[in-house]
């Protein structure tokens, strides 16, 4: 479970090696910051896209997903209806409908995340062995792109395990009176704590300290229940990342082996 755990820290490392030994620093820090700039702003647009590709896919429904401006939503409005320009985020999914199916939510979740296992992971490993800082700029936004999303789209799909998880203990404190209003979570069937899944965990954390009824909580024992649905909800997120980094950590294995002059076999 070592290499599980450190393989992603191990990587970087690995990178930043040729970064700190060189005299002038600043000659690979800047090709570095150019090409993780640049990837940044083309992979946003890719990254929304990839969620409702998802989520069209296995049988869901998209109706408005929200790119800002700098990322090209004034563009892509014209060639996806769905697509609108503006929001308070790089690009949000912000209009979906699951038809009711955990399995389609947590792949719409997880659709542009299939870059980091085909691409980004092995990218970063590249950029470690062949000692290239300007790789390793378009790896940090691709291949550790799991880490960073940790409080939105992976906190999002631990939610959804968890608060699953969650549902018969719900039923048999509660009993029958278990659905809430909660029209953020689309076409989903869970009950009970079903509000605590969110791609924001710090503007659910924001809500639940304020606005606690709003989730369908009642009472100090619901708050306490919730907090540790979030907090469970985090583990998971991490380790969701964590097997993320995996699949693309062997992946890297056979793609890199094949790369490798005279490698045929």
């Amino acid at each position: 479970m070592k290499p599980f755990f450190r393989q992603p820290l191990d990587d970087v490392v690995k990178c930043l090696e040729p970064i700190v030994a060189v005299k002038n620093p600043a000659k690979a820090l800047i090709p570095l910051f150019l090409s993780l700039i640049i990837s940044w702003v083309i992979y946003v647009p890719i990254h929304e896209l990839l969620h409702a590709a998802a989520c069209v896919v296995t049988g869901g429904e998209v109706t408005r997903l929200e790119i800002s401006g700098i990322y090209g939503g004034n563009i892509l409005s014209r060639w996806f209806p769905f697509v609108v320009s503006g929001s308070e985020y790089a690009g949000r999914l912000s209009g979906f409908d699951t038809k009711g199916s955990d399995f389609c939510y947590l792949m719409t979740d997880f659709g542009p995340y299939v870059l980091t296992v085909l691409f980004g992971v092995p990218l970063l490993k590249l950029a470690g062995r062949r000692r290239r800082p300007i790789l390793f700029g378009t790896a940090i936004v691709v291949g550790l792109a799991p880490f960073y999303s940790l409080p939105g789209d992976y906190f999002e799909a631990g939610s959804i395990i968890t608060t699953r998880a969650s549902t018969p203990l719900v039923a048999a404190r509660n009993g029958a009176d278990l659905q809430v209003d909660c029209p953020e979570i689309q076409g989903s069937p869970t009950a009970g704590f079903r509000c605590l899944r969110s791609d924001d965990v710090f503007k659910l954390i924001e809500q639940l300290c304020t606005k606690p009824a709003e989730l369908g909580l009642r009472g100090a024992g619901d708050i306490a229940l919730a907090v540790l649905i979030i907090l469970l909800s985090l583990v998971v997120a991490l380790l969701l990342a964590l097997a993320t980094y995996a699949l693309g950590h062997h992946f890297s294995r056979l793609f890199l082996a094949t790369s490798r002059p005279g490698a045929t076999r």
